[in-house]
């Protein structure tokens, strides 16, 4: 009798415990699921501003040379609705630049993947006629020259032909300024244009006194593909202002809307992602490492990613994690994948099998190694 007595005990503090952890998984599906809804809600907002902002600016220099940028694309952990800052967040957009009218752009790139990934973009002239492309060419630096740059600043973006980054964003961070005053935008936001040497940094504040961050990076698509060259290069490494780096986050964010679309209604996804980035705050261990595992386990069934299996996700998530740092091996998603949806359109050269290891700088620095493997441990 004492023995049952016991295991009585014993049963109901193991129901108290399951009970105990059911409920506090719920509650973390909860918080994730609000956090990743309004992730969502702002980055719609944000998206329709940006759209109004850019319809001024393209129509007050829809008579220059200057190149012509296109719809804003959101891309990055808050447009893939799961950013783990959730309405703290960043919001990234990509600008796609299409050459003036009478030039086009043509990309100089090596012949091999590691020189492709980095490029010149040069603007040309259309057409053969020498005589003709003089009288343009002299019309464009004309144009450039007294167009919208402030004095002091070049007065071309195009040195010696090459697309110069700085200068498209200075151009860019200028045309902004004036643009917002004749926006609807000026009377329910203050803006402000924050320094960058390769995007158009903007900090908005409404009535309210709350505050948030866009970024506008710039973009000439490769082709007809959901690659791009992009302006975004690390303020901290010196790069020359003409060099382009080639850019997968359209890419990823449209198979973000392809798994969107072929999981269940019920899908806790991006619930998962955003939780397990939420752990990994503060970490050496980047989000982008992150994204790339979910990317990577996009092989379990769809009808696997439901509210039931969340914690089973979570588990399968930060196991395959863990096991890349071990080996300190995790490759590209994008690159070399020949199992890309179909309404993914990547360059050949992009598709072509290889091997590009997100986790090469812990082979290459085994402090950095152990710290990340002690730093997950501690999780």
């Amino acid at each position: 009798e004492e023995n049952d007595g016991e295991r009585e005990e014993v049963d109901e503090e193991e129901e108290k415990e399951e009970k105990e952890e059911e409920e506090a998984i719920s509650l973390v599906r909860k918080c994730s699921h609000m956090a990743v809804q309004e992730v969502a809600s702002r980055a719609q907002m944000v998206e329709d501003l940006v759209d109004e902002l850019l319809n001024v600016f393209v129509s007050r220099i829809s008579k220059s040379f200057f190149p012509v940028p296109q719809p804003a694309i959101g891309v990055g952990s808050s447009f893939e609705g799961w950013s783990p800052k959730g309405q703290d967040s960043d919001f990234h957009l990509l600008v796609p630049l299409k050459p003036p009218r009478g030039f086009l752009f043509h990309v100089e790139a090596g012949a091999g993947r590691d020189t492709a990934a980095k490029a010149h973009i040069l603007m040309e002239l259309e057409g053969t006629c020498s005589r003709d492309q003089e009288q343009r060419r002299g019309l464009f630096l004309h144009r450039l020259c007294h167009g919208v740059l402030r004095r002091g600043e070049a007065n071309h973006l195009c040195p010696e032909g090459s697309l110069n980054v700085e200068k498209v964003a200075r151009w860019f961070q200028c045309g902004v300024k004036s643009a917002w005053k004749k926006t609807p935008l000026a009377s329910s936001y203050t803006m402000e244009v924050l320094p960058s040497r390769c995007s158009c940094g903007l900090k908005l504040t409404d009535s309210c006194r709350t505050t948030f961050s866009i970024q506008l990076l710039f973009g000439v698509q490769r082709g007809d593909s959901h690659v791009f060259l992009s302006s975004q290069v690390s303020e901290a490494i010196f790069t020359p202002s003409t060099t382009w780096v080639e850019s997968f986050t359209v890419a990823e964010k449209n198979f973000f809307s392809h798994m969107a679309r072929q999981v269940p209604q019920d899908s806790f996804h991006l619930e998962c992602l955003y939780f397990c980035a939420s752990c990994l705050e503060g970490t050496s261990i980047s989000h982008y490492a992150l994204k790339t595992v979910v990317m990577h386990l996009n092989f379990i069934p769809i009808t696997h990613w439901r509210r039931r299996q969340f914690l089973s996700r979570v588990q399968d998530v930060m196991c395959y994690l863990y096991t890349c740092l071990e080996e300190k091996s995790l490759n590209h998603f994008i690159c070399g994948n020949k199992e890309m949806p179909q309404n993914i359109i990547l360059p050949p050269d992009v598709q072509e099998p290889q091997k590009q290891n997100l986790f090469q700088h812990l082979e290459q620095d085994p402090a950095a190694h152990a710290k990340a493997l002690e730093e997950f441990r501690d999780l």
